[in-house]
């Protein structure tokens, strides 16, 4: 063999198939090596960024006032959605009675959206407060809402580390954006 090994080259590197498919998802190694965003606002943390023009907007479902809507970029299922203060905070204690009932409209709304746009028979609501809770981005609060139909969950996500997902995030964003409660 010359050069690098391709990831073609991996079903037969031992000289036989095993008769695996395989997923590549190399996006997902700094996610995998622990690689944070810093806990300061701005500087790396993915949720300052998708509202300052730095990327992320087109994710963005729903802008209000106080805090916004986007797509999760590593969703469970399509239509998992973040709702997220603008403020650079990271417990739901820190919020102002204003954030507060702006965040809980949102969600109730993110919840409206999504069952108008996909129908699913359930739904899992969740914040992860701290590292140590499993929050991926612990310093910028931000609670989780999935669609869960029935059948959803396979062995695929458990046994291969891999989740098939049947819609592209910019569908999805597209759906939910024209479903968005008036």
């Amino acid at each position: 063999m010359t050069g690098q090994l391709q990831p073609e080259d991996a079903t037969s590197f031992a000289g036989s198939q095993d008769g695996f498919e395989r997923l590549w998802t190399p996006h997902r190694m700094a996610y995998v090596r622990g690689e944070r965003p810093s806990a300061d606002a701005g500087d790396g943390c993915p949720f300052c960024a998708a509202t300052s023009g730095a990327g992320g907007d087109d994710l963005v479902v729903h802008r209000g006032e106080h805090c916004y809507v986007i797509l999760n970029l590593f969703p469970y299922n399509p239509g998992h959605l973040l709702v997220c203060p603008y403020r650079h905070v990271p417990l739901y204690l820190d919020l102002t009675d204003e954030e507060t009932a702006e965040f809980t409209a949102l969600t109730k709304a993110a919840l409206r959206a999504i069952q108008a746009a996909s129908n699913p028979a359930g739904f899992n609501l969740g914040m992860n407060q701290g590292e140590v809770a499993g929050a991926g981005v612990a310093a910028h609060l931000h609670q989780h809402v999935v669609p869960r139909w029935m059948g959803d969950a396979n062995f695929l996500p458990i046994v291969g580390q891999t989740k098939a997902l049947p819609q592209l995030l910019a569908d999805v964003r597209e759906q939910l954006a024209a479903a968005w409660p008036a």
